[in-house]
């Protein structure tokens, strides 16, 4: 990705400058709010770019301008795209800061999560009442902060776009993204705690309608058809868009759901098995369900989600999943996807160099360790 590095440096100097606007307010309210500050900047600081990358090159893909963040010097951030994408990445770390409550995550890539970061304060400091509700509280508040500064980022980027049928249209696709995500988040806590009262054979599918919702339209779709809808996308091109990223994000997300139980924690920041102790029911586990005996049905649904699980009963429950084929059958998935991926791509009426970089982030987001 020959842009790819200069562009994450250029969001990550966005980021920087905005949030300097934004928390000098939180100082001029109260020096009390100095954690809001700090722990936004922790949340944004690093990461892997992905929807950023994905908004810029949708952006190129339609106008094909070749260009280079660094070309004029002190007039980086007058691109809407860079503050799309930037706005981006603001949301996601919202997301992130919610999805960890909601799933009582102790780290996040490697570090404490937000709640936990909060629940520690309280401890430290010695305040009353209690600390993991404190902790809840404000990881709430802080994700609630930076959902609403990541309107706030998009918007400055829209103001600056000349067609403002373009502006407009970008706009939706952000709205949109938001509500689609989430629904997918609550899909995907209601597939958690409502499977026992579902049909077996809705199992796969509520599965894959979470996948769709909550990860691959908003890691991937979304992000390069609001840059594409920021460069004045014609139909073709937001078709070709959508073609490319819609499958591409369930193999991203496929990859991620093989990650969350086999991953390496040295690698993702997660404990080992992750997703067996938070009970998640992804597509990885419908299959595997659908592969297991009875008996191995029932244990797998008895254990799956018990936060006290031991070290010997991840390992036990990883070795049955993959030798049920249940792994197997996700990495044909995943393969299969990226070819349907990468065949639109290869027809879609976008730049030579958009085309290029995009098929170097496909492998990039699929064949990833963390």
């Amino acid at each position: 990705m020959a842009h790819g590095s200069r562009l994450v440096d250029l969001v990550h100097e966005r980021i920087e400058d905005f949030l300097a606007e934004r928390t000098s307010i939180l100082r001029e309210i109260s020096p009390d709010l100095e954690p809001l500050d700090a722990f936004s900047r922790r949340f944004l600081s690093g990461g892997k770019r992905f929807r950023a990358l994905f908004c810029y090159w949708g952006w190129e893909a339609v106008g094909g301008r070749g260009f280079d963040p660094f070309a004029e010097e002190g007039g980086r951030d007058k691109f809407p795209v860079v503050s799309a994408a930037s706005a981006l990445e603001l949301f996601h770390a919202a997301a992130l800061l919610h999805d960890d409550i909601i799933d009582n995550s102790d780290t996040r890539r490697g570090a404490p999560s937000g709640h936990r970061l909060f629940e520690q304060l309280h401890a430290e400091a010695g305040w009353a009442g209690s600390s993991p509700e404190f902790g809840r509280a404000s990881a709430i508040l802080l994700g609630d902060l930076l959902l609403g500064w990541s309107d706030e980022l998009f918007d400055e980027g829209l103001a600056a776009v000349p067609d403002r049928d373009a502006a407009r249209t970008a706009r939706a696709e952000f709205m949109r993204m938001r509500t689609e995500v989430t629904a997918g988040q609550y899909l995907d806590i209601l597939a958690e705690r409502a499977w026992r009262s579902q049909a077996e054979s809705e199992q796969r599918l509520r599965a894959e309608r979470v996948i769709v919702y909550k990860s691959a339209k908003y890691s991937v779709e979304a992000p390069l058809v609001i840059g594409g809808a920021i460069a004045g996308a014609s139909t073709a091109q937001f078709d070709s868009l959508r073609a490319f990223g819609l499958p591409l994000g369930i193999a991203y997300q496929l990859r991620d759901d093989l990650l969350g139980v086999f991953g390496d924690p040295e690698v993702t920041g997660k404990p080992s098995g992750d997703d067996l102790r938070e009970g998640k029911r992804t597509m990885l586990i419908a299959i595997a369900r659908e592969r297991l005996a009875p008996g191995q049905r029932r244990l797998l649904d008895e254990l799956l989600g018990d936060p006290e699980l031991a070290p010997e009963q991840v390992r036990m429950l990883q070795q049955t999943i993959r030798e049920c084929g249940a792994v197997d059958e996700v990495e044909a998935l995943i393969t299969s996807n990226v070819a349907t991926a990468t065949a639109a791509l290869e027809a879609a009426p976008i730049s030579r160099d958009a085309r290029t970089e995009l098929g170097s982030l496909a492998r990039a987001v699929t064949r990833r360790t963390s």
